[in-house]
């Protein structure tokens, strides 16, 4: 079980959809600051926007929520495109191909994580590159069979 490549993608598949809900339901949550000096933080991050140009003015929440979200689509994303090809038993060398794309895309989001997130995103981050990781070894050491 632990040697098939599809058992490390349904994994991923799982983590991949966890952190999707996980980190949507984040977009949700309103920040309770704890004293004088974090409510004046909290007001500066909502109330006082940047002029970015071209008549861009955000707030660093609207930034953080722009950025959330396009995080919780990325996972979206990689978990239902390979939750796909795997329900439709894709071909390994489609497999080959996809495995090593989302294992490029996930190890330099870890890295980004890693670098300058806390505990729980750099772990799920982590899961699913790991498993991604060992999925495009296990695959790539599949025979491709010709058509």
């Amino acid at each position: 079980m632990l040697k098939s490549y599809r058992f490390w993608l349904w994994f991923a598949v799982v983590v991949l959809l966890l952190n999707a809900l996980i980190h949507s339901v984040t977009l949700f949550v309103e920040p309770t600051p704890a004293n004088e000096t974090e409510r004046q933080l909290v007001s500066l991050l909502v109330n006082y926007k940047s002029d970015f140009g071209a008549g861009f003015k955000r707030s660093m929440k609207e930034i953080f929520i722009a950025l959330s979200a396009c995080f919780s689509m990325l996972t979206l994303l990689g978990g239902l495109t390979l939750g796909y090809l795997l329900r439709k038993r894709a071909d390994v060398r489609i497999m080959k191909g996809v495995t090593c794309i989302h294992t490029l895309v996930f190890g330099i989001c870890f890295a980004v994580m890693v670098v300058f997130a806390f505990l729980p995103p750099i772990i799920l981050t982590g899961l699913i590159f790991v498993s991604l990781l060992v999925a495009c070894v296990l695959v790539s050491r599949q025979p491709e069979t010709s058509t």
